[in-house]
């Protein structure tokens, strides 16, 4: 996202609220995932008990008892089509055996070979075949009779059982469809009204987003219009000849230090030390750093515009006043501490020092003394 550049102002906002959007919305999901598995499953889990019972041996109930509804429906038409069946195959296999004797017979009487008494004997059989198919064809057409008769019975004994399973499927099918209404309505985020506020409020942002107020707020903060500490013309106080200019407060206060141990601290406000703490924490998006001026190109030496040929290290000093650092780049320490002076004096009143603890940073001058 480098090539966004630094986002500050009302184009920050808007940036910002792209972030959230994202959160927002994840946080709806999150509410469509809990309403399907503390609603929907649970409804579905506690309606699948109610309506299907399992038995010990395995399976449901309800189907256990659809299944032998209808074969107590099919028994007695069953039972009569089986007769039937019988009864049909002994027909057809007393028709086959008349073809065949009529076929021996007619060629007996063909071959010389064949006896007067062979052939009244095929004669003989063909007539008991005959005999034969006719009593099967009675009984098949009697029994084919009887389940016809069954037939208008059995259509209402299976019909009685189809009705009830068609009841049971009427529930099943109105508490799915019941169920999917209530799935999609979860899911169907557009119905949600704080799905349509986030976006609604995202777009407000963006169009919130005002080009020329952002530009005069840089200017202001960071460019020509941004207030500037000049230096100026001083008189000579003797009362503060040893001690740099005072320390401004954010409110433009100057510090009121205790009269016992605190002398006034300097002031790093010139326009020398203007870059000193420049950042864009906020102004910069993600990695990106500016690549313009700061003021720790000196390692936040006080001012920037001045070389580092001072020498001085490794003096060590005493503080004679209580000092608390106003500054990410100060030392703190109480009267009496010792530390050691690395850096001399600056035009503003400042030196580099370390304390015994290993921080360096910068401190009056005027608080210490050498040992």
């Amino acid at each position: 996202m480098a090539v966004l550049g630094p986002q500050y102002g009302s184009v920050e906002r808007a940036w910002l609220a792209v972030m959230t959007e994202a959160e927002k919305v994840s946080e709806l999901h999150q509410d469509v995932k809990n309403n399907l598995l503390n609603e929907d499953v649970e409804k579905v889990k506690n309606w699948q008990k109610e309506a299907y019972h399992k038995q010990m041996i395995g399976g449901f109930k309800e189907a256990k008892e659809a299944e032998e509804g209808f074969k107590k429906a099919q028994k007695p038409w069953a039972k009569k089509l089986k007769e039937m069946e019988a009864a049909k195959k002994t027909y057809h296999l007393a028709c086959k055996e008349e073809r065949l004797a009529a076929a021996r017979e007619a060629n007996g009487k063909t071959e010389a070979s064949v006896t007067p008494d062979q052939q009244k004997k095929l004669h003989e059989k063909v007539d008991k075949c005959k005999q034969d198919v006719q009593k099967a064809k009675e009984k098949y057409e009697k029994s084919l009779d009887e389940l016809n008769k069954c037939t208008p019975q059995y259509m209402e004994s299976m019909e009685q059982v189809f009705d009830l399973c068609q009841q049971h499927e009427i529930k099943r099918l109105t508490f799915l469809k019941e169920a999917l209404l209530d799935i999609k309505r979860h899911l169907n985020l557009t119905e949600n009204q704080s799905y349509a506020t986030i976006y609604r409020e995202l777009e407000r942002m963006i169009l919130g987003s005002n080009t020329q107020e952002d530009l005069k707020w840089f200017s202001n903060n960071h460019g020509p219009g941004m207030h500037m500490n000049w230096p100026a013309f001083e008189e000579y106080n003797p009362d503060q000849a040893a001690a740099p200019p005072k320390k401004k407060k954010p409110d433009g206060a100057p510090p009121t230090p205790s009269t016992d141990h605190v002398a006034p601290p300097g002031d790093r406000s010139s326009v020398s030390s203007y870059d000193k703490n420049q950042t864009y924490s906020a102004e910069w998006s993600d990695d990106d750093q500016p690549a313009g001026y700061s003021g720790n190109e000196n390692g936040g030496n006080g001012n920037s515009f001045e070389d580092d040929s001072s020498a001085g290290k490794g003096v060590r000093v005493r503080a004679l006043y209580d000092y608390d650092g106003q500054e990410q780049d100060e030392l703190s320490f109480k009267a009496g501490d010792e530390l050691t002076k690395t850096e001399d004096e600056d035009e503003q009143g400042w030196c580099r020092g370390r304390l015994d603890s290993g921080q360096e940073g910068l401190y009056p001058a005027n608080y210490v003394e050498p040992i």
